[in-house]
């Protein structure tokens, strides 16, 4: 993901459609908060699992990439549950379901295509419904994590086509935002501006 001379937001970015036949249930701003914790919080624990697959499988960098991933959903986590404790103090975080684990290979797969769905689907759908309330803080929050969510998803997909030629670059995570940036050559985070000297290494 390239750095612009603007930090990405809603209102200047062409990439926020909503998928075409959305499977997106949409309630209100507070509701669509719940169920993006629930989401992330599923996807955190999957891709945890995952990362203990890739290593006892021998892949060690992708499995660093699932260990990176799972912490980034928890980012996504704490800034929707900000928000909904706000509105409900005593809300409580769904608990982390078991997770089962296929061969490296598919479980990028699976990866990237709940990234994907997050992406195109999910959060413009909860971002059109932040703006149509007037919720600005909900609309930084979930655009920030679609937006993180699809470098997710090339992250997956790039590991999936090379997965018999890893490399050992290594994986920076945006404490912020969830961005994650594979190698040394950046200096900031693309969605959020954060400097690198703050990013978490994988």
């Amino acid at each position: 993901m390239k750095v612009r001379a603007q930090i990405p937001t809603a209102d200047n970015c062409n990439n926020f459609s909503i998928a075409t036949g959305s499977e997106t249930a949409v309630g209100t701003t507070l509701d669509n908060l719940k169920a993006a914790i629930g989401g992330e919080t599923g996807a955190s624990a999957k891709y945890a699992a995952f990362a203990k697959a890739a290593k006892e499988q021998g892949y060690d960098q992708i499995a660093r990439l699932f260990e990176a991933t799972s912490a980034a959903e928890q980012i996504h986590i704490g800034l929707e549950y900000a928000l909904v404790s706000e509105v409900e103090p005593d809300f409580e975080k769904p608990t982390a379901p078991d997770c089962s684990d296929e061969a490296t290979d598919l479980n990028l797969i699976s990866g990237a295509c709940g990234e994907i769905y997050e992406t195109s689907d999910m959060y413009p759908a909860f971002i059109k419904k932040a703006q149509e309330e007037g919720n600005a803080k909900a609309v930084q929050v979930f655009t920030r994590a679609k937006l993180a969510e699809s470098v997710h998803a090339e992250r997956y997909l790039a590991a999936y086509n090379d997965l018999d030629a890893a490399d050992d670059d290594a994986f920076y995570l945006c404490p912020i935002c969830g961005y994650i940036h594979k190698g040394e050559d950046f200096e900031k985070c693309p969605i959020c501006f954060c400097p690198k000297a703050t990013f978490t290494a994988f």
